[in-house]
């Protein structure tokens, strides 16, 4: 057939298609893994392309391979790199443990893009030159992580906490009722509120800059078992100052070439702090879910944007789609991080056998969260309005403000003022006027909300949780 040639490798001959850059390695692997029906993502080929590049560059400095050839290979990986080649990268996610098929995928394409600059490339001994696809592909994994967490998800974690601190500090003396328990509860200004929303991004923020450390440690040296058989003692060195030169991020290699190999704990590492970003980001969302809720049988605090009609049936229902968006996201990220985990455990002896998947999930949850922190910053956060006469109307009513009372007149006095405020539906003030000998201008300085939500003693603060 003539929209096929004929391609062969060690196993023997079978055919490609016409038109790929690929080779056989890589059309046994398309036969063989059809599971997913997609393969590794741009994230990850970016890396590749550089590895091979960064490989290419150190193999002409130490005199192994001459620099016509090896120009011509680093010229095509980093095309590759640059994701211009990304439909010849066919093998599915669910492969050869190892990624044995997407190393030689790229071997292969990036073999036949520097024959076709007038070179004889051979995919096996120049472009995989000192390299194995068993410390190929744990590196990948580091430098496509480290990359994407760089450069996409802290620049997303940064935009949603600033556009946070910015309504916060619109809102710092908005007053509020505060809620545990999802129980009215002492009150708080919508800025502290938010406080809370942008600490927690904070420390995620930290976390995952403190697992960077780690990531930026590659096993690329290692070759087959972590020995560095057919590779030069600094090859690794060489190879992450290379990395770092085109990447602008420091790399290292790493002080044990067998644990980077067997291992992906710096992977699982990641993962958990991507979880716990999730976590963070479903109850921002959540939040923002019961403070919209209504218009007027739920609490009604704020109006999050209308975005678009939320019922096939209900004329002018409005949802608040990009929270529920984002806490699918999550949620999807918190499997993904139970996949990795398993994943982790699969390293046997000398080389773990899950790195496929793991770079995918990985690689997948770093994408979900930074477009759900930039979905909630710009979509939800940043067009919210209020509905003041709510919040005060709320607080007016709440009873629980008579725990500012409770240095004057104890507990037990409280809760009874409490509950008979509650049962005969009267303002807290109303009833302590006459269950107290505390005059009016008294208790008004007592239980005014501004006063108690900044705490203290003076604002009858108890210490008691709950």
């Amino acid at each position: 057939m003539t929209d096929f040639r004929i391609e062969k490798d060690s196993m023997g001959e079978l055919r490609v298609p016409a038109d790929a850059l690929w080779g056989a390695q890589t059309q046994r692997a398309v036969d063989n893994f059809n599971m997913s029906g997609h393969g590794l993502p741009r994230p990850f080929l970016r890396a590749l392309g550089l590895i091979k590049a960064a490989c290419a560059k150190v193999n002409a400095d130490l005199g192994m391979l001459d620099v016509s050839r090896a120009e011509a290979i680093r010229q095509g990986a980093l095309k590759v790199a640059a994701g211009e080649f990304d439909r010849h990268f066919p093998v599915d996610v669910f492969q050869t443990g190892s990624g044995t098929s997407s190393n030689m995928n790229a071997n292969e394409v990036i073999a036949r893009l520097a024959s076709s600059a007038g070179h004889v490339i051979h995919a096996n001994d120049h472009v995989n030159m000192g390299q194995s696809s068993n410390d190929v592909i744990p590196t990948a994994i580091h430098v496509s992580a480290t990359l994407e967490i760089s450069e996409k998800l802290l620049p997303a974690i940064r935009h949603l906490r600033e556009t946070i601190d910015a309504r916060a500090g619109e809102w710092q003396g908005v007053v509020k009722t505060g809620r545990t328990h999802l129980m009215d509860a002492m009150p708080i200004t919508l800025g502290q509120e938010l406080s809370g929303w942008s600490a927690q991004l904070g420390a995620a923020d930290a976390r995952l800059r403190d697992t960077l450390v780690r990531l930026r440690k590659l096993p690329q040296g290692g070759t087959a078992v972590g020995t560095g058989i057919n590779a030069p003692d600094d090859f690794g060195a060489r190879v992450a100052a290379e990395l770092t030169y085109l990447t602008g991020v420091a790399f290292e290699p790493m002080n044990n070439l067998f644990m980077g190999l067997a291992s992906q704990d710096a992977a699982v590492e990641a993962s958990g702090q991507l979880r716990a970003l999730a976590v963070a980001l479903m109850k921002i969302a959540n939040d923002l879910r019961w403070m919209n809720s209504g218009p007027l049988a739920g609490l009604a605090e704020i109006r999050l944007p209308a975005l678009q009609p939320g019922s096939s049936i209900m004329p002018g229902k409005v949802n608040p789609v990009i929270p529920e968006a984002v806490m699918m996201a999550c949620a999807r990220v918190m499997g993904h991080d139970a996949s990795i985990a398993i994943g982790g455990q699969a390293g046997n002896f000398q080389l773990n056998v899950m790195l496929p998947m793991i770079a995918d999930s990985l690689l997948d949850s770093i994408h979900l969260l930074a477009n759900a922190c930039r979905a909630l910053a710009d979509k939800a956060i940043l067009g919210m309005e209020l509905n003041l006469e709510q919040m005060e109307a709320s607080l007016a009513r709440n009873p629980i403000l008579v725990t500012a009372l409770n240095p004057i007149i104890g507990y037990e006095k409280g809760a009874a003022i409490a509950k008979r405020a509650y049962a005969e539906g009267r303002t807290l003030l109303e009833v302590a006027l006459e269950e107290t000998d505390l005059d009016e201008p008294t208790l008004r300085r007592l239980l005014d909300p501004a006063a108690l939500a900044r705490g203290g003693i003076q604002a009858g603060m108890t210490g008691a949780g709950g």
